[in-house]
């Protein structure tokens, strides 16, 4: 998917443990040839089998997303919701866990949710731009033309809201979704990526 990155650090082990780098700016901008400036970061704590997402943000003012799990484990899921983007509907899956460090760099206009796979799973938002009251964008994450492969063994914990979410084709339709070519010009003018 043009724009996003799976990032996987280098780990130094030894017998206690690991350690690693979970975000060198310098590094990211030298493998995506853009600079990312993080303005905000969250975490969000989940139980087993909580389902947030698909998440994304209006452009302007747009925001992208370094997400790494800093605890337990979880399936991530970004999907394109660029309108006219050659990928648009498309997914990407991962399985991101606090002990490999694997990181998901999720750009601006695509939508980003995830599964937890663990109790007391925490992930951390790295974020490009602060959060602006009113500018998220909800999308179903059952939506049947996206079918993301969420592997649920269950019927996962889900905000109402989420549940509630319009899909992608009612999201375009209403005119919430940016086009391909909105979030290439934030991405390029964007101090961050």
């Amino acid at each position: 998917m043009p724009g996003a990155y799976r990032i996987a650090p280098d780990l130094i082990t030894d017998r206690r443990g690991n350690f690693y780098e979970g975000l060198r700016t310098d590094f990211l901008e030298q493998a995506t040839g853009r600079p990312f400036a993080p303005r905000q970061i969250n975490y969000s704590v989940s139980r087993r089998n909580t389902l947030r997402g698909i998440h994304s943000v209006t452009i302007p003012p747009d925001q992208a997303k370094f997400v790494t799990c800093v605890r337990g484990a979880l399936r991530d899921i970004i999907v394109d919701l660029r309108v006219g983007s050659p990928t648009f509907g498309v997914y990407d899956t991962n399985v991101l866990d606090a002990e490999s460090g694997l990181s998901v760099l999720v750009p601006e206009g695509v939508g980003h949710g995830f599964l937890t796979l663990t109790d007391d799973a925490c992930i951390c938002y790295v974020l490009s731009n602060e959060h602006v009251p009113g500018t998220q964008i909800d999308i179903n994450p059952f939506d049947p033309d996206l079918a993301l492969p969420w592997g649920a063994d269950e019927p996962p914990l889900l905000s109402e809201k989420d549940a509630a979410a319009p899909t992608a084709a009612e999201a375009a339709a209403s005119g919430l979704l940016a086009t391909w070519e909105e979030a290439l010009a934030a991405a390029a003018v964007a101090p961050s990526l």
